[in-house]
């Protein structure tokens, strides 16, 4: 039988030691500063030695506790994370996708239905994330757009991401050659400022006199003035792959140009055998549809 002290005030303890005072450990743990004392004092009783020296300046670690609180920060680090695992083991298969916005909407979402109509039985959650946004502990998995090295996680490389102008058919039957784009209202996604000097290099193409816009806040705003012929967009793949095939946009130039990066469905490593994230990660593999 296992004589334990109390575990709230095992986490007070190691709060306070890696802080330094009581307020930093209150802060952390969500509790007043005179509740975190206490614990550790009813910590020191239960142990039978002080644990800090308090002092007029601050707190002064004795050396038991200098000795007792790597060991247990590494076992409270320890039960976090197989505490996240087993939360992640669920009974119905559960799938938390991170995508940005223009991926969800303009590629993901109208897929969703060849996935279901395979996994009826996943439930599937689509959250806000995606290139510019961190990779969140609550995610499933993720669809990243980035070089492939994302440390602690695993990467599956998914589509080529490339750069090409996209308009309507009326706009495109004025452009004969990559130069005419200079009489045209060049569209800008704010974020990738570099996309439209990167195919005009490539093509050999000046910028226009008057510069590059206006701009939107992502590409799925961008590909929608396209769409509604305020201008020429330049089109990132996949994002336009059901336009161009539609016949809603045109790609008047056959260069295609790589934006440097690709696209990667991004786990970590203690999910891969997940449920949800297998039959998601066949699926991205094997259907048509994809």
């Amino acid at each position: 039988m296992r004589r334990l002290p109390s575990l709230n005030g095992l986490r007070a303890f190691e709060a306070t030691a890696r802080h330094g005072s009581f307020v930093g450990a209150a802060h952390e743990l969500n509790v007043t500063q005179a509740a975190v004392s206490r614990m550790v004092r009813l910590l020191e009783a239960r142990l039978g030695f002080p644990l800090f020296e308090r002092l007029p300046n601050g707190l002064m670690p004795t050396p038991q506790a200098t000795a007792l609180q790597p060991s247990l920060s590494a076992a409270l680090d320890q039960i976090a994370a197989v505490v996240e695992q087993v939360t992640a083991m669920r009974m119905a298969p559960a799938l938390t996708i991170g995508v940005g916005p223009s991926f969800a909407v303009r590629w993901l979402i109208p897929r969703l239905g060849s996935f279901y109509s395979q996994h009826p039985d996943i439930e599937i959650r689509i959250a806000t994330g995606g290139t510019l946004n961190p990779f969140k502990d609550d995610w499933t998995c993720g669809i990243l757009l980035g070089s492939g090295e994302w440390p602690g996680l695993e990467a599956v490389p998914l589509f080529a991401a490339d750069l090409c102008p996209v308009c309507t058919a009326t706009i495109a039957r004025r452009l004969r050659k990559p130069s005419d784009l200079a009489k045209e209202r060049l569209l800008v996604v704010e974020h990738s400022p570099e996309d439209w000097p990167s195919w005009l290099a490539a093509a050999k193409v000046k910028l226009p006199r008057g510069g590059l816009g206006p701009s939107f806040g992502n590409y799925s705003m961008v590909l929608q003035a396209a769409l509604d012929g305020v201008g020429v967009a330049i089109g990132l793949s996949p994002y336009v792959d059901d336009d161009l095939a539609e016949g809603r946009l045109v790609a008047p130039f056959k260069l295609a140009v790589p934006k440097g990066n690709g696209w990667y469905l991004v786990y970590r490593p203690f999910r891969a055998k997940d449920p949800g994230l297998a039959a998601f990660r066949n699926w991205l593999r094997t259907d048509p549809a994809v």
